[in-house]
């Protein structure tokens, strides 16, 4: 594959990996949490919106304020990097600064509220990475900017984020890669240990074999 082809793939790839909306149901004391593969020193803004189902019009309508969500997010080491009460709907940032996994979770404070008891919440959420978490339009009414310099400007910002990808996923091959080389250390001395053992024990066979002949005036 050429280094066009490569550069492609890769600005595809975060153009459409870096970005997450989404649905799901919780119960009253049910948490959802999801893993997210992010680069480090990147940018993660999550918005959410929950809806609470009505039993008299069968369908799920906005929530009460009363009811929020908790948000935690955990980094690749399981250290805290986020733990925060929310409304009902509500934004959530924070800044990777160990890449690798990042564990999300949200949980309702379902045990506050007397209305949620037993029914079910619908959580609409939308995560976004890197680049993706600027705003163009505000950006551009700051600084004044044309079209084509907001056009470099999310260009640049791409292609910085396309870098911390391809750091990423470097540092990934290179954990791959000193995994592989301990699992294939401890074969060889596993098979090392092995072939020890059975020389030992075909020894030891040899003298007890010898002493049993001994013993019997065979030799």
């Amino acid at each position: 594959m050429s280094l066009f082809s490569q550069f492609v793939c890769l600005f595809l790839l975060a153009t459409l990996s870096l970005t997450r909306a989404l649905y799901f149901h919780i119960g009253e004391t049910e948490k959802k949490c999801f893993i997210e593969e992010i680069p480090d020193e990147t940018m993660v803004i999550g918005k959410y919106r929950t809806q609470l189902w009505d039993k008299q019009s069968s369908s799920f309508l906005p929530s009460t304020p009363g009811l929020g969500m908790h948000v935690e997010v955990k980094d690749p080491d399981t250290k805290v990097v986020l733990s925060r009460q929310y409304g009902s709907e509500g934004r959530f940032t924070f800044t990777s600064h160990t890449p690798g996994e990042h564990q999300i979770c949200l949980h309702s404070n379902s045990t506050k509220m007397v209305l949620f008891a037993g029914g079910k919440l619908r959580v609409h959420l939308d995560i976004q990475v890197g680049e993706h978490t600027n705003n163009y339009p505000e950006i551009a009414a700051k600084d004044k900017l044309t079209e084509l310099q907001l056009r470099v400007r999310q260009l640049l910002d791409q292609v910085e984020q396309i870098q911390k990808e391809q750091n990423y996923q470097r540092y990934r091959e290179e954990r791959f890669r000193m995994t592989s080389e301990s699992t294939n250390q401890r074969v060889l001395w596993w098979s090392i240990a092995q072939t020890i053992i059975l020389i030992i024990t075909g020894i030891w066979q040899m003298r007890h074999l010898k002493s049993f002949f001994e013993a019997k005036k065979l030799v």
